[in-house]
């Protein structure tokens, strides 16, 4: 009897055996979840379930912290990053994208082979060969030399076929996608892109797990794992900036009395699910101004008041769409329900019925509004004259007034004329009496003639305002205005001496007269020299005036 039960007991354990040697796809990927889990999900298009077999044999699976991991790669390890455009409105549709980063100085080439890059040192110095992986002469190698590349190893892990789509057999990639309770196959090569319908996946955050394995001729290794959260919402994701003239730091909610405040909304809408939808913006900057209803995007508004308002802003889309039957349930007795052929019940759709499905996204923040300053304007400006003379800089004297709070700072930036190459900066504090108008004089240095970009800048801790205005600065001699009229006068002199000498030999060579023409430029060229050396004779050569040509004519 005792023989019995062990021969049993054997065929027992015999005919479990393969039920535990069998690998499964939730096996592999490591998604701890309960039993049932994917019966919360309604089925992914495209996507199966993670209870399939995984096909261990020609996809080797590793536990973390193996040893084979270290030599999965050749020069290094292979990162995989994993981004996603959550969060996603339910109802839209989900993207994921994969990109591996290989290590230093490898890259893939248009054959999907992984080569070094030229010129490029790793840890190791430069590499003598050109190929890291030359999956390409793999290729040639294997069935796919008659063209068909039909083997048996161009499968995913659950046993089908590679899609055989143009220049296929250059990505050498399989990446294996998984999430509520599936998973999702697809052959690349260093990027993968997939998208999900959102329109039935459970509301909050899920995760999506990936592994990624490499061509290995007529096997795949493992190369790398990643996995990413992301979110499902029933709320429209949407964000809103806000922005304002003089503010120093928009950032920190904290906006000044008087100057109108920008209000801009993004919807996070990656896939367009809203393209087609009427969308209202309802604003409420609580300060008993009202309710604002717009259809646009952005608003301005303006606090007149100091303290702190609770802003809070409503976007309502309404989604045009398909009527959606409601679950299985037991019917009333109504003759709009029609039996079906498997003894249940459900709405039937109407040709004609057209329902909209409404969707919000809500925004609030706590506004602090202060007094700032509000506008500074350069009204004068005044050379500095100074008793010992400066023969490198130029001082300008700038009569500067502002309205608002008194600034605490003045910072001035001196750049070339189109206000685009920054120069030369300083900043100063500003010493004025509280309670005096916003007045006061700043002085400043300029280095060479020439026409320069001011831009001025008053600040304290919450606002900056600012102007600029166009400088220019006349070129400055060495000597002084009498000085100088002296030297123009001994050139002038030098200048007539030498034309006499030359219209006197001119003069006795052409002794007859010729009649002065019209001209309308100076040109000294052929006849007009003459009347030049003529005008000349006429002031330096004053005899008996009686005797001078020119009263001939």
């Amino acid at each position: 009897m005792d023989c019995l039960y062990c021969v049993l007991g054997f065929l027992l354990l015999a005919a479990r055996w393969p039920l535990d040697a069998a690998k499964r796809f939730r096996d592999v990927l490591g998604n701890e979840r309960p039993s049932g889990y994917m019966m919360e999900h309604i089925q992914l298009n495209g996507w199966s379930s993670d209870e399939n077999d995984w096909n261990e044999k020609l996809y080797p699976v590793w536990k973390r912290g193996d040893s084979r991991w270290k030599h999965s790669w050749k020069g290094g390890h292979v990162q995989a990053s994993l981004t996603s455009d959550s969060p996603a409105l339910v109802g839209s549709r989900i993207s994921f994208v994969v990109n591996l980063v290989f290590p230093r100085c490898q890259k893939e080439d248009a054959d999907g082979n992984i080569v070094y890059e030229e010129n490029c040192r790793n840890d190791t110095g430069a590499s003598p060969e050109q190929y890291v992986y030359n999956w390409t002469t793999w290729a040639e190698d294997s069935d796919w030399r008659n063209g068909s590349g039909h083997g048996h190893h161009n499968v995913f892990p659950d046993g089908k076929p590679f899609p055989r789509h143009p220049g296929w057999k250059k990505w050498n990639f399989v990446y294996v996608f998984h999430t509520l309770g599936q998973y999702f196959q697809k052959l690349g090569r260093c990027s993968a892109r997939v998208s999900i319908d959102t329109a039935n996946v459970t509301l909050g955050p899920q995760v999506m797990d990936v592994t990624v394995y490499r061509r290995h001729r007529r096997t795949y290794v493992p190369i790398a794992k990643v996995k990413d959260v992301y979110v499902v919402t029933d709320q429209i994701p949407i964000f809103v900036t806000m922005s304002q003239k003089n503010n120093r730091n928009s950032s920190d909610e904290i906006f000044l009395r008087d100057l109108p405040i920008m209000f801009s909304v993004l919807i996070h809408d990656p896939s367009h699910f809203l393209n087609k939808s009427a969308i209202d913006y309802k604003w409420n900057f609580g300060d008993n101004t009202g309710l604002f209803v717009s259809s646009s995007n952005t608003w301005n508004h303006t606090y007149v008041l100091n303290g702190t308002f609770n802003m809070n802003l409503t976007v309502q889309a309404t989604v045009p769409g398909p009527c959606l039957s409601p679950s299985p349930r037991p019917p009333p007795f109504t003759t709009s329900l029609v039996p079906t052929s498997d003894n249940t019940w459900e709405l039937r759709e109407s040709p004609d019925e057209n329902c909209q499905l409404t969707r919000r996204g809500y925004f609030t923040a706590s506004i602090t509004i202060i007094e700032g300053i509000l506008e500074v304007n350069i009204i004068q400006m005044t050379d500095v004259l100074l008793s010992m003379p400066q023969p490198d800089d130029s001082l300008v004297d700038f009569v500067v007034t502002c309205q608002g709070t008194i600034p605490t700072e003045v910072c001035t930036i001196i750049s070339d004329p189109t206000c685009q190459m920054a120069g030369s900066t300083v900043c100063d504090p500003v010493d004025v009496n509280v309670g005096d108008p916003c007045s006061l004089i700043v002085r400043r240095a300029f280095g060479r003639p020439g026409t320069y970009c001011l831009n001025l800048t008053l600040g304290d801790d919450a606002s900056l305002a600012f102007t600029s205005t166009l400088v220019s600065i006349p070129g400055k001699g060495t000597t002084s205005p009498l000085r100088m009229a002296n030297g123009a006068l001994v050139t002038v002199g030098c200048l007539a001496v030498f034309i006499t000498v030359i219209a006197f030999f001119m003069y006795k060579k052409h002794k007859e007269y010729k009649p002065i023409e019209n001209s309308t430029g100076i040109v000294v060229k052929g006849k007009r020299l003459n009347i030049f050396l003529s005008h000349a004779k006429a002031v330096f050569l004053s005899g008996n005036k009686e005797k001078d040509p020119l009263l001939k004519n």
